[in-house]
C-alpha cells in the first residue's frame, strides 16, 4: 500500500502529469465541446491519455474533471449529469495507472471572468456537488487549481475539510509580475490556505516557467509547506489554423531543477504540456537531490505600485501632415522606431519619461503596442496622443484584429485619424483566451492581410461599407514580420502578400543571430518596401531562456544564450546592451530600418542603443 500522499512528499519530489484538454486537442478532438463529457462518451480516450502520463513518469495523475461543475456542464446540456462525470473521472483514472499513482481530484476555479458576479452561496452549492462526488468515489486527494482568488480557494477547501481529511493542493495561476492575491502578499495568502488545512500550495497555468519561478521568487521565503507547480508549454502561437505550444521537453526538464532547488516537491505541467515534457521532468528529477534553499537567493517582493488618476485632457487639434513619414525617412537615412509597451495601471508616469528620453535620444518614433499577448494594458491611441502632443515625437499605434468588430475597428481608425495619427502596424494579435482575462472574446472579424486592405480603403475616402467617406484618412499602414522560422522562404512569401494589400513598410519579431540578419536581407532584397528589423535588448539570464523557451516567434543563438547565462540585474542589463549593438552592427550593414524593443520598461537600454545608432552613422536625426 502507498503512503498517504503528504508523508510521500518528505521524503521524495512526485512528477506531476501533464494537460488534458489541450492534449486532447493536438490529437484532433474539436474546440467548443465538454472534454469532461468524454469521461461518459470516450472513457477508452480519457484512460489512454492517463496511461501515456503515468508510463511517462506521473505519479500524481488529475481526474478529467476540471471543469465538471453543474454551471460549466449546464452550457453543454449535462446539468444532470455532474455527478455521473465527476465520479467517472476518478473511476477511469483509477484503472489507468498504477497502484503507486495518486489519483488527484481535479476541481478548477468557477468564479473567473463573466462569471465573477456569481453569489457565494450558489459558489458553495457548486463546489459541494463536485467534490462531494469525487470524495464519494474515493480520491487520494483533492487539487484547486487555476484559483485566480484566494477567498474562492479557501472556500472550495473548507467544503473539502468538512468532509474529509484527504490531502489538498490549493494552486493560483499568477502572472509572473504579481506579488499579491486579493490583496494579500502570495505568502500571506499561503499562510491563510495553510491554517485552513491546505497541505500543498503553489502556482499553474497563466504562465510558463519563467513566470512561475518569479513568482516562488516573488515569496520571499519559504510557505511553510510544500510546493506544487504546474507551467503552462510556454505562450500559444496560431500556425496553419491550429494552436502550438513553444517550450520543449528539454526546457522542462531544465526548469524542473530549478523548481526543485526553491523547494517544489510535485513538478508537473498545464496547457500546451505532453508526455514527452513529463518523460523530462521525471528523467531529471531522478535521483535528484534539491539543494536547501538559501532566502537571501530569493527575490525581495515588489511593493504594488500606486495608482495614479489623471485629469482627462481635451482633444487637441488635428495636426498638420507636413513632417516625413518614416517611409520618407528611412529611404533617405537609419530611422530608428522604439516600442514602450502602454502601463497596465493608471500610472503614466514612466511610460512618459521614457517617451521623453527616446525623444532626447533622437529617436524617429515610438511605438506602442495593442494589449499584446492579450495582456490588458491602456489604450494605445490615449497615449499616442498624449506623446504626440506632450513630447513631440511621432507615435506609431499597433492595430490587433483580436479585440474589435468591424464597426469597432472602424470607429478606432476614425478616432486615430481626428487624432492626426497616422502610422500604424495591423498585427493579428494573441487569443484572449491566453492573456488576463481568459473569459474574454477573441474578434478576429479580420485577418491581418483584410487590416491592411480596409485600412488602405479608408485613405481612398471609403468606409468599410463601401460607403464614400467626405474624405480621405492618410495611413501609413505597416505589417508584421516573424523571420525566426524553419523555412524562411514560406516567411517571405506570406510577407509578400502583405506588401500585395497595401503595406508600405515592415516590422520583425526581433533577431539574435547576425547570421539570421543576413539571410533575411538576402531573402527580402527584392521587395519594394522598407523593412525595420527588431533588436531588444535582453535584460537578464532568466529573460534570455524565458524568450528562447517560452514565446512564439523568438529564437536565441546559442551563443546569446551563453554569455547571458547567469547574468542578472545590471550586469545582465549590461550584457544584453553589448550584444544588442553587435546585432545592431549587423543590422545598419543591411537595413537602414531599426526597430528597438524596450524590455520590462528598461528604457534607459533603449536610449543606449538608440544614441549607438547615430554614433555608428555619424548622424541624430532631431
Amino acid at each position: 500500500m502507498k503512503p498517504d500522499l503528504r508523508e510521500a512528499l518528505k521524503a521524495r519530489i512526485l512528477t506531476g502529469d501533464g494537460a488534458m484538454g489541450t492534449y486532447l486537442y493536438g490529437m484532433g478532438f474539436p474546440v467548443g465541446v465538454s472534454y469532461e463529457e468524454f469521461n461518459l462518451l470516450r472513457p477508452e480516450v480519457i484512460a489512454d491519455v492517463h496511461r501515456r502520463y503515468y508510463g511517462a513518469g506521473a505519479r500524481i495523475i488529475e481526474t478529467n474533471t476540471f471543469s465538471a461543475n453543474l454551471m460549466s456542464l449546464t452550457n453543454y446540456g449535462l446539468d444532470a449529469e455532474v455527478e455521473a462525470i465527476n465520479r467517472a473521472g476518478v473511476r477511469i483514472a483509477r484503472e489507468a495507472v498504477g497502484g503507486d499513482a495518486y489519483v488527484v481530484g481535479a476541481v478548477g476555479s468557477i468564479r473567473a471572468g463573466k462569471r465573477k458576479n456569481i453569489s457565494t452561496l450558489d459558489l458553495e452549492g457548486l463546489f459541494r456537488q463536485q467534490i462531494g462526488a469525487q470524495l464519494a468515489e474515493g480520491v487520494d486527494g483533492i487539487l484547486l487549481e487555476t484559483f485566480y482568488d484566494l477567498e474562492e480557494a479557501l472556500l472550495a477547501l473548507r467544503i473539502v475539510r468538512e468532509r474529509s481529511d484527504l490531502p489538498v493542493i490549493c494552486q493560483f495561476a499568477v502572472e509572473k509580475e504579481a506579488v499579491t492575491l486579493d490583496g494579500k502578499p502570495i505568502a500571506a495568502a499561503f499562510d491563510s490556505l495553510r491554517l485552513e488545512g491546505a497541505d500543498v500550495v503553489g502556482f499553474n497555468c497563466r504562465s510558463g516557467p519563467n513566470g512561475i519561478l518569479r513568482a516562488i521568487d516573488s515569496i520571499g521565503g519559504e510557505p511553510g509547506l510544500p510546493l506544487s507547480v504546474f507551467p503552462n508549454a510556454g505562450i500559444p502561437d496560431y500556425v496553419d489554423g491550429k494552436y502550438q505550444y513553444t517550450s520543449t521537453p528539454d526546457y522542462f526538464a531544465e526548469s524542473a531543477r530549478k523548481f526543485a532547488d526553491r523547494g517544489a516537491r510535485i513538478i508537473g505541467g498545464c496547457c500546451g504540456t505532453t508526455p514527452e515534457h513529463i518523460a523530462a521532468i521525471a528523467a531529471a528529477l531522478d535521483g535528484y537531490a534539491p539543494r536547501p534553499v538559501d532566502p537571501a537567493d530569493r527575490l525581495a517582493a515588489a511593493p504594488a505600485e500606486r495608482l495614479t488618476v489623471r485629469e482627462p485632457k481635451q482633444p487637441a487639434e488635428r495636426a498638420a501632415k507636413t513632417e516625413p513619414t518614416i517611409v520618407d525617412l528611412v529611404n533617405r537615412r537609419h530611422t530608428v522606431i522604439v516600442e514602450l509597451d502602454p502601463p497596465r495601471d493608471l500610472d503614466i508616469r514612466k511610460f512618459m519619461d521614457g517617451a521623453k528620453a527616446l525623444k532626447a535620444a533622437g529617436a524617429d518614433a515610438v511605438t506602442m503596442a495593442d494589449n499584446s499577448l492579450a495582456v490588458t494594458r491602456m489604450s494605445n491611441i490615449a497615449l499616442a496622443s498624449l506623446v504626440q502632443h506632450q513630447i513631440g515625437i511621432k507615435p506609431l499605434v499597433h492595430i490587433a484584429c483580436r479585440d474589435r468588430n468591424l464597426i469597432g475597428t472602424q470607429s478606432h481608425m476614425m478616432g486615430l485619424d481626428a487624432l492626426g495619427i497616422d502610422h500604424v502596424l495591423a498585427v493579428t494579435g494573441d487569443p484572449a483566451r491566453f492573456g488576463d482575462l481568459p473569459d474574454s472574446s477573441s474578434v478576429y472579424d479580420l485577418t491581418s492581410f483584410e487590416m491592411i486592405r480596409m485600412i488602405k480603403q479608408l485613405n481612398e475616402g471609403v468606409a468599410f461599407s463601401g460607403k464614400a467617406l467626405k474624405q480621405k484618412a492618410s495611413f501609413v499602414t505597416g505589417a508584421a514580420f516573424n523571420p525566426n522560422v524553419k523555412y524562411l522562404d514560406k516567411a517571405v512569401a506570406r510577407l509578400e502578400r502583405k506588401i500585395e494589400t497595401g503595406a508600405d513598410y515592415i516590422m520583425t519579431q526581433p533577431v539574435y543571430d547576425k547570421a539570421l540578419i543576413a539571410r533575411i536581407a538576402e531573402a527580402t532584397r527584392h521587395l519594394n518596401v522598407p523593412i525595420f528589423i527588431g533588436v531588444m535588448p535582453l535584460a537578464s539570464g532568466r529573460n534570455a531562456e524565458y524568450l528562447h523557451n517560452e514565446v512564439p516567434g523568438i529564437q536565441l543563438s546559442d551563443d546569446v544564450r551563453g554569455r547571458m547565462a547567469g547574468l542578472e540585474g545590471e550586469a545582465g542589463r549590461a550584457e544584453g546592451v553589448r550584444i544588442a549593438e553587435e546585432l545592431l552592427d549587423a543590422a545598419m550593414d543591411h537595413f537602414k530600418g531599426i526597430y528597438l524593443i524596450t524590455p520590462f520598461m528598461f528604457y534607459e537600454m533603449t536610449v543606449k542603443l538608440t544614441d549607438y545608432v547615430w554614433r555608428k552613422t555619424g548622424s541624430l536625426a532631431r
